[in-house]
């Protein structure tokens, strides 16, 4: 559902309790005298050590700035950061739903007023959200894993229709990113993610957060266990103005004043959002896919019948389909651009085969998942592994 969320909040809606747990204290930003009070801009920020993470204690990063607002006068804000399930859970493994809202707030009321700060749980619930990250866990226990999926998607060219400006295959093909200046699509693999965490945070997705959940390997490496997989999808969208956006494409007509903590915490929003950006993403995997293998002469014979029998046409469209399949469409893209960056898109249709292996075909278990939208729960896992025994 959601995991990463960010609340921006304004005075008088919180009150800085202990000044001294932030670096450089607080109380610098109200003093004039000095170099911190006569900036314009300027933060003080309070995060979770490694020590902590690696101890089972989770917080959110807290940021307190000032800044000159619309009307030319100085505001001081508060922006608290944080992953919902690892707040309640200690793990983003166990998938929250609107019945966990409440506990939610009270949790995270208690754990601001021990990092020195305080809310009412009233301006929790209705505090404006300048981020937020919906996200599934897809699990599969049939021997089926995230890298074949991951592997589908490092061809797709879809950087001009999501309008993203990078791609990111990374991790031995264990991560794929498609990334824009407010948003990003993500798909990796879950366990493997923690895996690199042991060799170093950063070589991970979740960073330092993932030493929190370390111990989820402990029961999950063991020998003779069911088969257990799990491939993490998240759509993060990094301010109001794309939160709208994609909620407007989604059927929603909300306006900046409702986009809240407690309005964006919804199963149905969650769903809608994921599902969204995969039939995106469908929309261009087609293009390449075929039920012929590698049979490239029945591919050639297939281009020659969609484009009506024009032998040179097809001769040309078929040695660019060879060099995308061999390198994938974004590196024929890339060859093309320079000088017949137009050729391209029109390159593009008419590599189109009629296929036997659709996205919707291929995707399926994960379309299924995320329709059904099943909170997943660890211990639930736990028991379906331990419960297993080998023929």
């Amino acid at each position: 559902m959601i995991d990463t969320i960010v609340l921006t909040l304004k005075k008088p809606m919180f009150a800085i309790l202990d000044p001294k747990k932030f670096n450089p204290p607080t109380n610098l930003l109200y003093e004039e005298n000095n170099i911190f009070g006569s900036k314009s801009f300027f933060k003080c920020v309070q995060n979770p050590s490694i020590a902590e993470l690696k101890n089972g204690i989770y917080k959110p990063r807290l940021t307190v700035f000032k800044r000159i607002n619309h009307q030319g006068l100085k505001e001081i804000n508060l922006k608290v950061e944080f992953s919902a399930p690892k707040l309640l859970y200690l793990n983003n493994f166990d998938e929250l739903d609107e019945n966990n809202f409440s506990e939610l707030t009270a949790k995270l009321k208690l754990v601001l007023k021990d990092m020195g700060v305080f809310i009412f749980e009233k301006f929790i619930k209705k505090a404006p959200i300048s981020a937020v990250h919906y996200s599934k866990n897809i699990i599969f226990e049939d021997y089926s894993n995230p890298y074949y999926y991951i592997s589908q998607l490092k061809n797709i060219n879809i950087n001009k229709k999501l309008d993203t400006n990078q791609s990111d295959y990374r991790n031995d093909g264990l991560s794929f990113k498609y990334r824009a200046n407010s948003y990003e699509v993500v798909f990796y693999d879950k366990l493997h993610d923690l895996k690199q965490t042991k060799i170093s945070p950063k070589r991970s997705e979740e960073k330092e957060d993932n030493l929190l959940q370390l111990n989820i390997l402990d029961w999950i490496d063991q020998k003779h266990k069911k088969p257990f997989e799990v491939l993490r999808y998240e759509i993060r969208l990094n301010n109001r103005q794309k939160i709208l956006q994609i909620f407007k494409k989604i059927g929603l007509d909300y306006d900046l004043s409702e986009i809240t903590f407690s309005n964006l915490f919804s199963k149905e929003i969650s769903k809608k959002v994921l599902l969204y950006f995969l039939k995106e993403i469908s929309d261009d995997f087609n293009i390449l896919k075929s039920g012929f293998g590698n049979d490239y002469k029945k591919i050639f014979f297939e281009i020659l019948f969609n484009l009506n029998g024009k032998i040179s046409t097809a001769l040309k469209v078929f040695g660019a389909y060879i060099l995308a399949d061999k390198y994938g469409q974004r590196e024929l893209k890339n060859i093309l651009k320079n000088q017949y960056f137009n050729y391209w898109y029109r390159l593009k249709k008419q590599l189109f085969l009629k296929q036997s292996n659709s996205f919707e075909t291929i995707f399926s278990p994960i379309i299924k998942q995320i329709e059904e939208f099943k909170p997943v729960k660890l211990e639930n896992c736990k028991l379906m592994i331990n419960n297993y025994k080998y023929d």
